[in-house]
């Protein structure tokens, strides 16, 4: 078993009340990671739906988490013969820190046509790229990360202004990649808005949707991961990720606010 794994695993305490550990190597500052947090909830729906994949998985972050336990109280809220529903609601101390509602299914009996108005972008290999700098951040203990494009700006380069970072990313113990592990993978990359303003202030998430399309094949997910628009403050970023046999696994959007500090 991977790092991953173990570190989002949940034990059974009762029907519908799963609990978590929330690990160190996972924090962006002193704040698990909230793609992190979501895999935690990621295990509990998966131990109570009848299907085991994620299709779609949305989370709101009412208030910051911490290390330390996690309590995960599932609510089924419905199921077909492909697709099942339910929501979870993510507690310590007592507060309602995080909301999850989620759709499951099978995705290896998923049919039907294929359409893409996007090609998949055509970068550089993982041994082609070079890290980002190491600023002593605590989550790139867990997930390593490769940029093609974007990363000048930890160099003190000034930003180029596309609104966007596109690299590679995998587990730093070399886990391969899984359908849970997307939903973490998803907020691995730095803010866009980065490569506009530089790699200054705070970009709090209040709300993550991952939409996961299939099982990802051995190796690094290349990522590309934008934003188009920011107004008052508040900002989009949406993620696309395809593994290494080229085919698209999920597409991620995040609505967050920029915190600017002002020096």
């Amino acid at each position: 078993m991977g790092q991953f794994a173990r570190e989002t695993a949940v034990e059974q305490i009762s029907d519908k009340h799963f609990r978590g550990e929330l690990c160190e190597g996972w924090r962006i500052g002193a704040v698990p990671n909230g793609g992190y947090v979501l895999a935690v909830a990621g295990r509990a729906l998966r131990a109570v739906l009848p299907h085991k994949d994620p299709l779609t998985v949305s989370a709101y972050y009412l208030a910051p988490t911490e290390l330390g336990p996690i309590d995960c109280y599932v609510e089924l809220l419905g199921s077909g013969r492909s697709t099942s529903f339910a929501e979870v609601k993510m507690y310590q101390q007592g507060e309602l820190r995080v909301k999850v509602t989620a759709a499951f299914t099978d995705l290896d009996k998923l049919n039907g046509e294929n359409w893409s108005a996007v090609d998949r972008p055509l970068f550089p290999g993982w041994d082609e790229c070079a890290p980002p700098p190491d600023k002593g951040l605590e989550f790139r203990k867990r997930a390593e990360m490769r940029l093609v494009s974007g990363g000048e700006v930890f160099n003190k380069v000034e930003p180029d202004g596309s609104g966007a970072f596109c690299g590679w990313v995998r587990h730093s113990d070399g886990a391969e990649p899984d359908v849970i592990g997307l939903l973490m993978f998803a907020d691995a990359f730095p803010p866009p808005v980065f490569t506009v303003f530089g790699p200054v202030g705070w970009v709090p998430t209040i709300e993550l949707t991952v939409q996961v399309r299939a099982h990802p094949a051995p190796g690094p997910l290349q990522v590309r991961l934008a934003s188009r628009y920011m107004t008052n403050g508040v900002i989009e970023e949406d993620g696309e990720y395809w593994d290494s046999a080229g085919q698209l696994v999920a597409l991620s959007r995040q609505t967050a606010k920029v915190r600017i500090r002002k020096d």
